[in-house]
């Protein structure tokens, strides 16, 4: 991760930099976990899809881990809009998965058309943050 600047009149703060934590932050990659992720749980938003399921205690991945997949089909548009929609999806996921995700779980954030890519990035957090605390409602 690169350090945020240091902010121009000399104090050490970050504003809004998330807490340092000891969740380990993977990318789902295999089409097998986009699958398995799919048949879970899942909550719609403004500006996105969140699927979310917890993994079997013998997968082979570190318990405390999250892994989170990301994907936009062709309904949101062009490479080039699918791809910023992606990129907006994966900053969304560093900064709140670490705090509001669940160790042992894996998440695939899918877009939707214009709204992933036109929605204020404030607003898109909130998405997230309300769509995991629906998903997890269920366990508590």
């Amino acid at each position: 991760m690169i350090p945020p600047e240091a902010p121009k009149d000399g104090n050490a703060s970050h504003g809004d930099m998330p807490p340092a934590v000891s969740v380990c932050l993977t990318v789902l990659k295999k089409r097998s976990d986009f699958i398995a992720t799919s048949r879970a749980r899942r909550q719609g938003t403004k500006a996105m899809m969140v699927q979310a399921r917890k993994r079997l205690p013998h997968e082979d991945v570190p318990v405390d881990a999250i892994r989170v997949g990301f994907t936009c089909s062709k309904k949101v548009g062009n490479a080039v809009a699918r791809n910023r929609a992606k990129r907006r999806l994966r900053e969304v996921a560093r900064l709140v998965l670490p705090n509001k995700g669940l160790a042992g779980w894996d998440y695939v954030l899918i877009g939707r058309f214009e709204s992933t890519a036109a929605r204020p990035f404030e607003d898109l957090q909130g998405d997230l943050r309300y769509a995991l605390k629906k998903l997890h409602a269920a366990d508590t």
